[in-house]
């Protein structure tokens, strides 16, 4: 993956949407075309959304631009949900529809910095940035969680991901998902998502447990106990009902839980490398 050359289809893209509808032209020239980097667009688009009475535009800009400066790391993982949203969602047909429009991926971004702040022990701003975020995107990630690259929030509506929450690479969670606690106890209690998980609408998985990798969460279920790798869980409680068609369920996003239900003892044999 190439920032550069993806940064180059942004603009080309861009331009095209200009021509096609030219009532855009000041959107997609102040966030996207008069920029000089997927960084700089970034940070102004989120700045555009995250302003208030106490932060304006050019101040976020500013500690946004900053943030991406010192770790490389933000920007890449960037780069990789944006690749992630438009190769999943069959709704999205260009880049810049993810960067401008999709408020799963930008609160994902917003997260990034505040992860960011918090690791550099700003812990009051990190923390601003979180309430800024659930105020603007109905989406409320603590800045300590630990979140991998390629990952997708669809629709975003109404998703908590706790303090001590991990959620690794190539992972896809869709509206209404909780990753939380259960109850008042401190220390690690958060979820442990591994790589290639589908979490389906309205999920709500509880405590300190470890859904493994490749397993899928049918839409709607309560998960208590530890999910094994490469199985398929649903309903309340959450019982394994099978196996997913791909070792990977977050990529193929297939969220119908008919072929498990019709064949619970499928298993996948297969190697891989996520």
């Amino acid at each position: 993956m190439n920032i550069n050359s993806l940064w180059k289809d942004i603009l080309d893209q861009a331009q095209s949407a200009i021509e096609k509808e030219t009532l855009l032209t000041s959107l997609y020239h102040q966030h996207i075309i008069d920029q000089p980097s997927l960084c700089h667009a970034m940070s102004n688009i989120l700045a555009s959304k995250l302003c208030d009475a106490y932060m304006s535009i050019s101040e976020l800009e500013a500690l946004f631009n900053q943030s991406y400066e010192q770790s490389s790391l933000i920007i890449n993982s960037c780069a990789r949900d944006i690749e992630a949203v438009r190769e999943r969602d069959p709704a999205i047909e260009s880049f810049p529809e993810v960067i401008l429009h999709l408020k799963g991926f930008m609160a994902l971004q917003s997260y990034r910095i505040s992860h960011h702040l918090w690791q550099q022990q700003r812990k009051p701003l990190a923390l601003y940035i979180q309430s800024r975020i659930s105020e603007t995107f109905d989406v409320d990630i603590h800045p300590a969680a630990k979140i991998g690259k390629g990952v997708m929030l669809d629709h975003a509506n109404g998703i908590v991901i706790g303090e001590t929450s991990v959620v690794e690479d190539n992972v896809s969670i869709l509206q209404g998902v909780t990753l939380g606690g259960t109850g008042k106890e401190s220390g690690d209690r958060h979820p442990k998502v591994r790589a290639g998980v589908l979490i389906g609408a309205g999920s709500k998985i509880l405590g300190n447990i470890e859904i493994g990798q490749g397993a899928k969460i049918g839409a709607g279920s309560v998960v208590l106990k530890a999910v094994a790798p490469h199985t398929t869980v649903a309903g309340v409680p959450a019982k394994q009902i099978g196996s997913p068609e791909s070792i990977m369920p977050a990529l193929d996003m297939c969220q119908n839980l008919e072929k498990e239900l019709a064949s619970p003892s499928k298993t996948i044999i297969q190697n891989f490398d996520i």
